[in-house]
């Protein structure tokens, strides 16, 4: 089986990395992007089994980003997870109703991102 592949969008250097080292250790390919316009541009280039995106970001929020990416008939059913330190429940409604899979709470627990992405791309 392919090593699936994680698009991670956050304007926070050290979440990306994190993010990224975290999932590559456990053996997924993943590809970054700073805000949601960069974001949506390589989900419009590259396939994904899955991606995390941030709530607040310049250029393009996440929330925004997750009705654009719903448009593209590649990534219709693709899980996206909402990482974020935003507890509001009108944003989490928003995101949800955008087209978001879950909502993750930052800083978040290496282990249970892992076991978050796990359970969705069973």
């Amino acid at each position: 089986m392919a090593m699936p592949s994680v698009l991670s969008v956050d304007d926070s250097l050290s979440i990306r990395t994190l993010v990224s080292d975290t999932l590559t250790d456990a053996g997924f390919s993943v590809r970054t992007a700073e805000d949601g316009l960069a974001g949506l541009d390589v989900a419009k280039n590259n396939p994904v089994d899955l991606m995390i995106v941030d709530v607040n970001m310049p250029r393009m929020g996440g929330i925004e980003m997750v009705s654009e990416v719903r448009k593209l008939p590649e990534h219709k059913y693709t899980p996206i997870l909402m990482l974020t330190t935003v507890v509001d429940a009108e944003k989490k409604k928003a995101a949800k109703a955008a087209g978001a899979t879950a909502w993750i709470i930052k800083p978040f627990d290496p282990e249970k991102l892992l076991a978050v992405i796990r359970k969705v791309l069973d």
